[in-house]
């Protein structure tokens, strides 16, 4: 869970780094309203946040859930990061 804060943490910035990170994650949250994750942006990434990236990957596949089955924190953080960089999906 500790990769998963740390890009959290990323994805609330405003940097190009954090809106690839920001995509990653919302990509998880739901692909069709929040758009998909290009593979590429894992090039244009710190190693250190591609390698995050990489956990959650595993995190992902051995809890078969959404983020938001991942505790209160964790649910409330994706719906900030949906207000920050998808706010026309806010208020659905």
């Amino acid at each position: 869970m500790a990769a998963l804060e740390r890009l959290i943490d990323i994805a609330r910035r405003d940097t190009g780094q954090s809106q690839r990170v920001a995509d990653f994650l919302l990509a998880w949250w739901n692909a069709t309203s929040c758009g998909g994750f290009d593979l590429v942006d894992f090039w244009s990434v710190d190693a250190e946040i591609a390698d995050d990236m990489l956990v959650v990957i595993g995190l992902i596949r051995e809890s078969r859930a959404y983020p938001d089955t991942l505790g209160t924190p964790v649910h409330e953080a994706f719906k900030e990061l949906v207000n920050i960089w998808r706010p026309q999906l806010a208020n659905e």
